[in-house]
């Protein structure tokens, strides 16, 4: 399984489908058919499903998907620190470590929006796949409430966690909590700034 092709290739399809959608569609049905891993093979039938929905529809349900319901956000910091000045602070570090990385994402969209994150640790595995394990939980949440959902993007998030080592016990433990409890919350101080609050989708961003 070549993780740096499936990272990347889940960035692209996790994107909102807007005028470049069928030129990255294109692209991951083209590179993945040699990966006969189970997570390629995911990602094929993401594919092969997204290729016959009208554009027009397939980017209405992105939306109704993702920017409609806080337990299917791709922001991933979300589930585990919500609305709290936690939350600064962990977007700023994950900023910090993109531009350690060499990597300056197009700040329209929060450090921790999934696709930039998946593209980072294509871009430099290092770093960007131990994030991605940092938040085995948001991943295993976000996947649950796709698959609850019956949304066709359960396949993509099931194809990116097979790319990591199982989660562990406390993984799994918070997972359990933030589930039933819901992601915490502050009623006042919060302060996300310099980020932007409003969702915009973008392109990803360009390494220097």
């Amino acid at each position: 399984m070549n993780a740096v092709l499936l990272h990347q290739a889940a960035s692209l399809l996790l994107t909102y489908p807007g005028p470049a959608w069928p030129g990255h569609l294109d692209l991951v049905r083209r590179a993945l058919p040699a990966d006969r891993s189970p997570a390629a093979r995911l990602l094929l039938r993401f594919c092969d499903h997204a290729a016959e929905q009208d554009p027009f529809d397939l980017a209405s349900r992105y939306v109704t998907t993702f920017d409609r319901s806080d337990r299917r956000t791709l922001h991933l910091t979300y589930y585990t620190d919500g609305d709290t000045r936690r939350r600064g602070a962990s977007l700023a570090r994950i900023k910090a470590l993109y531009r350690e990385g060499g990597w300056w994402p197009d700040e329209a969209e929060l450090p921790d929006f999934l696709p930039l994150m998946l593209e980072f640790a294509a871009r430099c595995p290092e770093p960007g796949v131990p994030l991605l394990r940092e938040h085995r939980a948001a991943l295993d949440l976000l996947a649950a409430a796709l698959h609850k959902h019956r949304s066709p993007y359960a396949d993509v998030l099931d194809a990116v966690r097979a790319t990591l080592p199982p989660a562990t016990a406390r993984e799994r433990r918070t997972a359990g909590e933030i589930a039933q409890a819901g992601p915490p919350s502050e009623s006042v101080g919060l302060d996300l700034t310099p980020y932007p609050t409003v969702t915009q989708h973008s392109s990803q961003g360009a390494r220097r």
